[in-house]
Formats: structure tokens, C-alpha cells, sequence
């Protein structure tokens, strides 16, 4: 299962999602794919990264998209 992949820990990165074993957030997985870099960038300039990893990040970024509750908010 690919969630096996996901850490969460108060005392790594705050506690904030992370690759299990690194100090990669989640966050900066998405942030990188969102601006366009590529699953072979990001194997190469975090190297520690796998495919799995990766893929693992995008079906968690999904789970949670699944079970919230978003609104439009009017400011």
C-alpha cells in the first residue's frame, strides 16, 4: 500500500506529511509537480525520492481531497 510510504511525526518537519525514512515533505513534492518539474527531476535532485514515493504523494494528495469539505468562501 502505497500510504506505507507516508510519515507523520511531530518531530520531523513539524509534523507535516513526509516520505517515510526523509525529511521530504509532501507539500514539496506537489509544489514542484504543480510548477511543472518532472517524476525524473525530482528523482535527481532528491535522490532518495523512488517512483513509488512519488506516486504515493499524488494518491495521498487525492485521499484527502476526497474527504474534505471544500466551499467556496466570498470574501
Amino acid at each position: 500500500m502505497f500510504f506505507e510510504r507516508i510519515e507523520w511525526n511531530p518531530r520531523v518537519c513539524n509534523g507535516k506529511p513526509v516520505i517515510r525514512g526523509t525529511r521530504i515533505p509532501l507539500g514539496i513534492i506537489l509544489e514542484q509537480i504543480a510548477h511543472g518539474v518532472s517524476w525524473e527531476q525530482l528523482l535527481r535532485d532528491y535522490p532518495e525520492l523512488t517512483r513509488d514515493d512519488i506516486q504515493a504523494t499524488l494518491f495521498f494528495a487525492r485521499a484527502n481531497i476526497e474527504h474534505a469539505d471544500i466551499r467556496e468562501v466570498h470574501a
